[in-house]
């Protein structure tokens, strides 16, 4: 269908428009443009290097992940396949060029290098239980911190076990250390504050942003932080925290209201955010230009998502299943 990255993109630009009302079509959207990206990649590497070595699978990160892209989103993915050691040369070729691809088509490259061009997200399975094994036994911060970004994986194109094999292997090594989830949870504590004492959204006060709201800090990492943990604590291995509501829900009949707040939020970030230029500005809001009604909504989502937050903690904390 398509014989360049280019012409992606130009689809991209005149098709984005029309999905980016509605959150799901949305996302639906951004697989088909990766989906499309990533088979040229493929095609072009295979013309070069021949056909995959091994079995393999290609997965998403981040918001992708999620399933949870607004209109702009930078990458995160990589390639897990169940091969030999000597065949990651293979695929980090590939990983490279679905990166640039990528680029081309208008993923920013991501900042912290969580792309399968780079060896530690391209592995092989034998090699990346080892690697998730390792990240939490070893329980530092920036290990623990890998190993989040990747439980928030799916495969998109390939052969989907591989990934489910090492999810599984996450979760063996939890159980038999039960205070790493309390040291998960410590990774992902931080929540910023986003009303005030009188009850007044809480801009930034000063940097680039100042004036601006922070939507992804205030509000989105509260919820899909403590879907994650919950996930975790329950071997939930699903990536999207709407999929991850619906698997927990029965469990915590309470997340039902939660999730209806947490639809919400996703379709008002992208009324808000329909105009945005860039990934840069894609998850911050100028308070001033927000109309009351939308102000109300914020301020009640800050304190629905922390609320959440918090009693995720508190499951955790008391070990409840």
């Amino acid at each position: 269908m398509f014989k360049t990255y280019e012409e992606i993109r130009v689809w991209r630009e005149e098709m984005i428009e029309s999905v980016s009302g509605d959150h799901l079509q949305l996302n639906a959207f951004h697989d088909q443009l990766i989906h499309h990206t990533f088979h040229l990649a493929k095609e072009k590497v295979e013309r070069e290097q021949g056909p995959p070595p091994a079995p393999f699978a290609f997965f998403l990160m981040g918001s992708a992940g999620r399933y949870e892209q607004s209109l702009w989103s930078d990458q995160d993915h990589g390639i897990i396949f169940d091969g030999d050691e000597k065949h990651q040369d293979y695929y980090l070729v590939l990983g490279k060029e679905i990166r640039e691809g990528m680029a081309v088509v208008g993923y920013e490259r991501c900042e912290g290098n969580v792309m399968a061009s780079n060896p530690l997200w391209c592995q092989s399975v034998e090699l990346f239980t080892v690697q998730i094994t390792e990240w939490l036994k070893e329980a530092e911060w920036q290990a623990l911190r890998h190993f989040l970004i990747f439980f928030d994986s799916r495969v998109l194109v390939g052969e989907r076990d591989l990934l489910f094999q090492v999810k599984k292997a996450s979760f063996a090594v939890i159980d038999e250390e039960p205070a790493l989830l309390t040291r998960l949870l410590d990774n992902v504590n931080y929540v910023k504050k986003g009303v005030g004492v009188f009850g007044q959204l809480l801009p930034d006060y000063s940097g680039e942003k100042k004036g601006h709201f922070n939507l992804k800090q205030t509000v989105y990492f509260p919820y899909i932080n403590a879907l994650r943990i919950l996930s975790l604590f329950h071997h939930v291995t699903s990536s999207s925290t709407l999929s991850r509501f619906e698997a927990l829900r029965s469990l915590y009949p309470t997340l039902s209201e939660y999730e209806n707040d947490f639809r919400q939020f996703l379709q008002q970030r992208l009324k808000l955010k329909k105009d945005a230029e860039d990934y840069q500005h894609v998850h911050v809001i100028k308070v001033e230009q927000l109309m009351k009604e939308e102000k109300q909504e914020l301020k009640k989502q800050v304190k629905r998502a922390q609320k959440l937050h918090q009693m995720a903690k508190t499951i955790i904390k008391e070990g409840r299943r």
